[in-house]
């Protein structure tokens, strides 16, 4: 797909994001096989892996939507998280999946992590797509990983810049971020 005055090259392929989901779909369906699952998508950028998880976890599932901001339109975190629409049903009791686009500093999963426990669901597990192995965020505990990547800024499926390039059916790199 060419993108006008962008320079991209690409990270993880549309195949090899659509094989590791349902790779991920298989191994989530195993672990709460006989339980209820709420998936909670962390909007916006989870929206599309989201999606795509869900059709490939054979369960009967429960989604909800929790939005939440730390970037703004720059490519690195502002450090405040805000809560920009919350969830519509109580998850007390029941077993809670956090499907999250991208885990980087750690910042935001924590502060969800801590807001999700103050309402005494069963438990918390976190599912991130992509995951950036950086030093901030080692006391976080992944429990699904699509993939490890390098710290390097990367949009589509899902993922922008200045809310654009969400609709890539890849992970690219946005090797010439311009405002």
């Amino acid at each position: 797909m060419g993108w006008p005055d962008v320079e991209m090259r690409e990270l993880i392929s549309r195949d090899r994001l659509q094989a590791r989901i349902s790779e991920l779909g298989a191994q989530i369906t195993e672990d709460y096989r006989g339980r209820e699952l709420v998936l909670i998508c962390v909007l916006k950028g989870s929206f599309l892996f989201t999606a795509d998880l869900s059709r490939r976890i054979e369960l009967p599932i429960e989604i909800d939507f929790l939005g939440v901001s730390s970037y703004g339109d720059s490519t690195s975190s502002s450090g405040v998280v805000q809560i920009t629409s919350d969830l519509t049903h109580p998850i007390g009791g029941k077993e809670v999946l956090l499907v999250e686009d991208i885990v980087d500093t750690g910042l935001t999963m924590t502060y969800l992590l801590e807001n999700l426990q103050t309402r005494r669901p069963n438990s918390v597990r976190i599912c991130t797509l992509l995951y950036k192995n950086i030093e901030k965020n080692h006391h976080l505990t992944i429990d699904y990983c699509g993939f490890e990547i390098p710290p390097e800024f990367v949009v589509g499926y899902g993922l922008d810049y200045m809310q654009k390039y969400r609709n890539l059916d890849y992970i690219g790199v946005l090797t010439n971020p311009t405002p």
